[in-house]
């Protein structure tokens, strides 16, 4: 690829970046959104979570793991236990944590 061909393609990512991130802020009045658009982007964040953290949870290099004795068990289902009864992230955090690693460093799981 050219110089000037590298240039025109950063220049198009650049626009393309720039025009779908500042879509919502491009109008000068507030674009309505329907009403069931409204009600299934309060489920987006934790849709997104749960996609990123249950194969981390239930997979290993690419497989289903075969075992109990992993420690992202273990520590999941401590952490889902804590935020159900405290409903707190950060400490849900900190408790998964607190299982997990003596669990993965210390017996090797």
């Amino acid at each position: 690829m050219s110089g000037f061909l590298g240039f025109v393609a950063c220049v198009g990512l650049i626009a393309i970046t720039v025009l779908t991130r500042a879509f919502f802020m491009i109008p000068r009045k507030e674009v309505p959104l329907p009403q069931w658009l409204k009600r299934g982007l309060k489920y987006a964040p934790l849709a997104a979570l749960a996609a990123v953290i249950a194969p981390e949870i239930v997979m290993s290099n690419g497989h289903f793991i075969h075992t109990l004795a992993d420690a992202r068990l273990p520590a999941a289902a401590v952490a889902l236990v804590y935020f159900f009864y405290k409903r707190n992230i950060l400490g849900t955090i900190a408790l998964g944590m607190l299982v997990y690693l003596p669990l993965h460093i210390g017996l090797g799981w």
